[in-house]
């Protein structure tokens, strides 16, 4: 049985850098720190190592309210640390009587300067506060180069991890039902619109599926998966937890209020 049938096609390259970086931990005996994951990358990441006790796997930030984080593969004797994972938090210092700034500005900034967005975690806003979670690797240049966000000028200032904001971001979950895991169907469900609808904007190629345009209304969802629709807003599925009597597909969502 290949490890590959419980993944999508577009998904074999990173399972196979996971694959790699097992190896890795398993031929020299040390540990192999990721970029960032998005939380489907997370997912599948646990299940390929699934309950193997030579290969040990945690994730930071560990703190359910982040997003993105950076995935520390180890073998059994290494007891790692916050450090380990090379993590920098900037706060973002700007006017904030005269300017606001919001997400997708501050990600468009930070993907100007070049840089792939797994070297970037996530972007906490709370009232005017900003901060960005970045590669360690990388936050020199960030601090050289992130000089302005639009026609704003800022300065990035570094920060200890135990004063980060927590983002007025709130994310609220309910156990639904679902036909299927298409998603045109899973969409319906989170967002109480119909099957016609949700189509039209899967159609209209305005909705993504682990920050990726998918315009195929059959796609099948699963476990991990962060949704957007313009219009809409953020969702996930956090969990599918089986079926029942009906034949129905019981799921977890999330939507970000």
């Amino acid at each position: 049985m290949s490890i590959y049938q419980h993944f999508r096609e577009e998904e074999k390259e990173f399972v196979d850098a996971v694959l790699q970086w097992v190896a890795y931990v398993e031929n020299s005996y040390s540990p192999k720190l990721t970029d960032f994951l998005d939380p489907r990358q997370q997912y599948i990441i646990r299940s390929v190592i699934g309950n193997r006790e030579d290969i040990q796997l945690s994730f930071f930030p560990d703190t359910n309210d982040m997003e993105r984080k950076r995935a520390l593969l180890f073998p059994p004797y290494y007891q790692p640390t916050p450090g380990d994972f090379q993590i920098k938090l900037f706060d973002i210092q700007y006017p904030k009587k005269f300017v606001t700034i919001q997400h997708p500005q501050v990600l468009g900034s930070l993907m100007s300067l070049g840089v792939k967005r797994e070297k970037t975690g996530d972007i906490i806003l709370n009232k005017d506060q900003i901060q960005i979670i970045v590669a360690e690797e990388l936050s020199d240049y960030f601090t050289m180069n992130l000089t302005h966000i639009g026609k704003t000028s800022i300065e990035l200032i570094p920060t200890p991890f135990e004063n980060r904001i927590i983002s007025e971001e709130e994310w609220q979950s309910k156990v639904s039902t679902a036909s299927s895991l298409r998603l045109d169907v899973v969409l319906g469900v989170i967002y109480n619109i119909s099957r016609q609808k949700s189509q039209a904007f899967i159609k209209a190629g305005v909705v993504k599926v682990n920050w990726r345009t998918v315009e195929n209304p059959s796609y099948q969802l699963d476990e991990g998966d962060v949704l957007s629709a313009r219009g809409l807003g953020r969702s996930k599925l956090i969990s599918i937890e089986g079926k029942t009597k009906k034949e129905k597909v019981r799921v977890e969502v999330g939507v970000l209020k």
